[in-house]
């Protein structure tokens, strides 16, 4: 699972492995699971931990429980 820059969602479905993440039934936009198959080589693994880890600065926090 990583969650990436929303702008590249719709592209990112396109590359092999990689589905829409639906944790309450609705497609979470910015999530992406990505299957074994999209991450067989280590360019693979390093291309959808640098989207993850590029975005990562950017992404709004979760709001703090009380």
């Amino acid at each position: 699972m990583c969650r990436i820059d929303p702008a590249l969602y719709e592209e990112s479905l396109e590359k092999t492995g990689c589905h829409e993440m639906r944790f309450t039934g609705k497609p979470m936009k910015g999530w992406v699971m990505i299957e074994e198959m999209g991450m067989k080589t280590a360019n693979d693994f390093d291309y959808w931990i640098g989207l993850a880890v590029g975005y990562n600065q950017h992404a709004k926090s979760s709001k703090k429980k009380k």
